[in-house]
């Protein structure tokens, strides 16, 4: 329990000589976390042992907090520079796929070893086990670590930033990124003032529609703009679209109902078919709920209208009959 309670870390012991000499060293650390309570569900969670026991964690963490290296935190280096990564895998479960996306590895010293490979794009790191790997940076941007079991990153929280600046070289790449796809509300230059504003305004009891939708557009980012699209627009025969949506506009309640319970099951929205499963977002809060649901209900032609914390509440104590049960 006392690993899987992020009691472990990482000792590097270097021969006589010294490592070759790189311009930057990092230390990540990843660990997969079991609480009783749901991914980003709010307030103190304890520990869970029978998800501990199925291997089924709630979040798969880089130094022990989801957002630990994004943002203003998010590593650093230059064009031109060699980067080295101690990654550390404490477990106490899941091996590691890791992986910088946009990056080769030029060399792993794989499972903490004095050998290593050349030219690797993913390494697996095993619980309690570690890698060193270096790679040298040629253009700018925004490089992402994750592990490669994909939905530890999006859905878990297993993902950094390592922010490169120098001149671009377009020979090589356009430059053209959306640190949003990945990173939600967590992407650099995200302004969550909106959601503050709306928080101390809701308490005052003076709460506008404004700032709901101002809060709301922030909130969606972060929860569901990875599916939906930050213009609302979906994938076709995949994920529904919200804007200007006539399943939306037949029944508006539906929007707090399907973001706390989800929706499975065959609908058919602006003339397609869909037949998937939503998992339930009842982590969030009912303000939270109310905020996005009247940013979606003002946005890209929907009909308008206003979610309150209250009706947020009611949704989420009557569960429909088509509400998903997760994943």
């Amino acid at each position: 329990m006392h690993i899987a309670n992020g009691m472990y870390g990482l000792i590097l012991v270097e021969p006589p000589e010294g490592l070759p000499k790189v311009d930057r060293e990092y230390y990540v650390m990843q660990g997969d976390f079991y609480t009783t309570g749901k991914y980003r569900e709010k307030g103190h969670q304890p520990f869970d042992m029978n998800k501990a026991i199925d291997e089924n964690p709630t979040y798969v963490l880089f130094n022990g907090m989801e957002g630990s290296m994004t943002g203003d935190k998010a590593l650093k280096a230059k064009t031109g520079e060699k980067v080295r990564l101690f990654v550390g895998n404490g477990g106490p479960n899941l091996v590691s796929s890791f992986h910088v996306i946009g990056e080769i590895f030029d060399k792993v010293w794989y499972e903490g070893g004095t050998k290593f490979q050349e030219n690797v794009q993913t390494t697996l790191i095993p619980a309690g086990g570690a890698a060193m790997m270096d790679f040298h940076m040629e253009v700018p941007g925004s490089y992402v670590l994750v592990d490669h079991s994909i939905f530890r990153a999006f859905n878990k929280g297993a993902l950094a930033i390592l922010q490169a600046e120098g001149k671009e070289r377009k020979d090589i790449y356009s430059g053209k990124e959306v640190d949003a796809v990945y990173l939600g509300d967590q992407a650099a230059g995200t302004n969550r003032a909106p959601v503050a504003a709306a928080a101390a305004s809701a308490q005052a009891g003076n709460l506008t529609k404004d700032e709901q939708i101002a809060a709301g557009k922030v909130v969606f980012a972060g929860t569901c703009s990875t599916c939906h699209g930050a213009d609302g627009k979906g994938m076709e025969g995949v994920f529904p679209p919200l804007a200007n949506s006539d399943y939306i506009k037949a029944n508006p309640k539906r929007v707090p109902e399907i973001i706390l319970h989800g929706l499975v099951g065959p609908v058919k929205v602006n003339g397609k078919d869909y037949n998937s499963n939503m998992p339930p977002m009842s982590q969030l809060t009912d303000d939270e709920v109310a905020n996005i649901s009247t940013y979606v209900l003002n946005s890209w032609g929907n009909p308008g209208g206003q979610v309150s914390k209250a009706d947020a509440a009611k949704a989420r104590a009557a569960k429909p009959s088509n509400a998903s049960d997760g994943h």
